[in-house]
């Protein structure tokens, strides 16, 4: 069950224009936060961040399912979504729920440590390539933008100090080569 807080916090990260993505994000570092106060633990980091999004997509959060994800498993997934809109009242089994948290308190802590998360970070940074980091950065930039607008009333400053911003950063990652 997600906090009060992460959904909240999602909410705003929609209603100020950010991406899906961006909202499920909260739900992800409410579960890293979790395995560090040790609630539970996680295989890896790919786990803690699957049970992020999982719990975000049942918040309402419009993310897409895993493309990854094999069609049977797919198919099953849609049946179950469908199911659940259909009977909203009924609990899920408490046995299943006691058994699942039973096993994820025996897994180990390590994987939300920092630099299991900086691991993952650049292995998945390295498999996107330049294009794909390049365009999602330029749209950060344009976010930054949006939302410094809403806050400040000149416009053309807010992104004059984001590309500033991404410059600079550019420009350190040159130097440091």
């Amino acid at each position: 069950m997600p906090e009060k807080e992460t959904v909240e916090a999602a909410r705003e990260d929609l209603a100020e224009g950010k991406s899906p993505s961006t909202a499920a994000g909260e739900f992800v570092r409410q579960e890293i936060d979790h395995v560090r106060e040790g609630k539970h633990g996680v295989k890896n980091t790919k786990q803690a961040i699957a049970i992020g999004l999982s719990e975000a997509r049942r918040a309402g959060v419009d993310i897409p399912e895993n493309p990854n994800r094999s069609s049977k498993s797919r198919k099953r997934a849609k049946t179950a979504k469908t199911a659940k809109t259909a009977k909203r009242g009924t609990k899920s089994s408490a046995k299943r729920a006691r058994a699942s948290k039973k096993a994820l308190k025996r897994m180990p802590k390590r994987g939300a440590s920092k630099k299991a998360l900086s691991r993952q970070a650049k292995s998945t940074a390295r498999k996107r390539g330049a294009a794909a980091r390049s365009a999602s950065a330029k749209k950060a930039a344009r976010t930054r933008a949006k939302t410094a607008r809403k806050s400040t009333a000149r416009k053309s400053t807010a992104r004059k100090s984001s590309a500033r911003k991404s410059g600079g950063t550019k420009r350190a990652k040159r130097s440091r080569r």
